[in-house]
């Protein structure tokens, strides 16, 4: 089985690409069937795009390009991180997998101070309005600046003109850069953002029944429950990236739990949400949470009211 598989051209999305592509040949072999994967690579707009992404989360801009290559039958599966997915479905496709989750947690990378020991009106880089607000909950003395790039462009900022820079922990690990993280932040303090962490790998509704059998036995049933709660939650609210919202659900005993937060732009004020129930009621979970927080306000805090 020759198998091809799309993927942005970043060296985060080829390193998670490379990873599962890896997992796929495996579980292949585990299955008395020998497959090769190819990657792909496909210029997306996100890619191209070198100006700020804040508000164009909605749009997909990381994802349409993979998706329309992979509609015209140039690929036949890929990977995306699940954080930049729309909430809403693509018509024509499927999500047939969703991995076991890396850290969920944001990293704090300085030249070795942690959070409480940078000085008076540090300042931190982040291209999250989501990390940008949670940072300044937390110390509202910070200089937090927008930033964009890889993540070798952005660890380049530090001692230059910035103090420290704010990334996931999970594309760090991916890329093998962990022991850049100076501090993993907690989920308490630092909520992630829906998603984050997860892959998420796409087919076509009509594609072989030996591609969806494979693939499917990737899918983890518990970061699939967590990123369904999280991710509903975000849809009800109906925010993207411009809108300081975080959510993150864990499952213990077979029950899910979620915190949902909508915190305004400057750390002041936050509306958190805290519910639980068995895994089949994720998606529940999620649309109650959002509900909810609906309810109390977040439109207001999210800037739409």
């Amino acid at each position: 089985m020759n198998l091809r598989l799309g993927t942005r051209g970043s060296a985060l999305a080829t390193a998670q690409s490379g990873q599962f592509a890896d997992a796929v040949v495996a579980a292949a072999a585990a299955a008395g069937v020998d497959a090769t994967v190819e990657l792909v690579k496909v210029a997306t707009k996100g890619d191209v795009d070198r100006g700020s992404l804040v508000g164009l989360s909605q749009t997909g801009v990381f994802v349409t390009a993979l998706r329309e290559a992979l509609l015209a039958g140039e690929c036949d599966f890929i990977v995306h991180s699940l954080k930049d997915v729309p909430t809403q479905p693509y018509p024509g496709l499927e999500v047939v997998a969703i991995p076991v989750r890396e850290d969920p947690r944001d990293a704090l990378c300085t030249d070795g101070r942690a959070l409480a020991e940078l000085p008076q009106g540090a300042r931190i880089g982040t291209g999250s309005p989501r990390r940008a607000a949670q940072l300044l909950a937390v110390r509202p003395d910070l200089d937090v600046r927008p930033l964009r790039g890889n993540v070798d462009t952005r660890l380049g900022h530090i001692g230059e003109d910035l103090d420290g820079v704010v990334l996931a922990a999970a594309g760090l690990n991916r890329l093998g850069r962990s022991a850049d993280a100076t501090e993993p932040l907690s989920v308490t303090a630092m909520v992630p953002a829906p998603g984050q962490g997860a892959l998420a790998v796409e087919i076509r509704e009509d594609a072989p029944a030996e591609l969806r059998e494979l693939l499917a036995t990737l899918d983890d049933a518990d970061t699939r429950a967590c990123v369904t709660a999280e991710r509903e939650a975000l849809r009800v609210l109906d925010a993207g990236c411009a809108a300081p919202v975080a959510a993150h659900a864990t499952v213990a005993a077979g029950r899910l739990t979620l915190h949902t937060r909508v915190i305004g732009h400057d750390g002041a004020l936050a509306l958190n949400e805290r519910n639980s129930g068995v895994i089949a009621e994720a998606a529940a979970i999620g649309r109650s949470s959002g509900f909810s927080l609906l309810g109390r306000g977040a439109e207001r805090l999210m800037g739409r009211a």
